[in-house]
């Protein structure tokens, strides 16, 4: 009897993981789009669908608790590696970089620290309705995570404009919005 059941239990896995295409387990990730003040209160992120099929996640600094220096002169991306980044202010700038969907539920991929100019490995995902869990590593094991509260309301200098626009923040040229292709007209013989 114990041989005969453990028979029907293998056959109706086989037959669920048939029916979800191999996919049994893997979890769709709650879409993160939206605006989300960081942690520490200096900064809000915009996160918004990106790449030519909208199916990855961008982010951009929306709204900065202090985007100018003692000077009045606006904060830039000057430890940036690109030398034709470094001018850019960092205002406005794209610091999420096209993350992907995971089987696990949540976007992974890479985020920029403008403050010492390097890439790091990011996954984020929704803890619930309006917090954001951001994890980000150096190395696989050298790990820290934040939490985003998500924000409904705009601060005085937020950008509000559409990615690209004038009052929008500014999509890095890989990340940003490709048209589709136009139709061909196709002539008649």
């Amino acid at each position: 009897m114990n041989i005969l059941l453990r028979f029907v239990l293998r056959v109706a896995v086989t037959i669920a993981m048939m029916a979800f295409d191999g996919r049994a387990g893997a979890a769709t990730p709650v879409d993160p789009s939206g605006t989300w003040l960081v942690e520490d209160g200096r900064a809000r992120i915009r996160l918004e669908r990106c790449g030519p099929s909208r199916d990855r996640i961008c982010g951009f600094i929306v709204w900065m608790k202090e985007p100018a220096d003692k000077r009045g002169q606006p904060y830039r991306d000057k430890e940036n590696p690109d030398a034709d980044k470094r001018a850019r202010a960092l205002f406005g700038h794209q610091l999420i970089m096209g993350l992907q969907a995971t089987p696990d539920g949540r976007f992974a991929g890479e985020i920029y620290n403008a403050e010492d100019g390097k890439t790091y490995a990011v996954s984020l995902w929704r803890e619930s309705a309006d917090r954001l869990k951001l994890r980000g590593c150096l190395i696989k094991f050298l790990c820290q995570t934040q939490a985003w509260q998500q924000t409904l309301d705009v601060q005085p200098g937020q950008l509000i404009g559409l990615t690209g626009d004038l009052n929008g923040p500014r999509a890095d040229k890989e990340w940003a919005h490709v048209p589709p292709p136009k139709p061909t007209q196709v002539k008649a013989k």
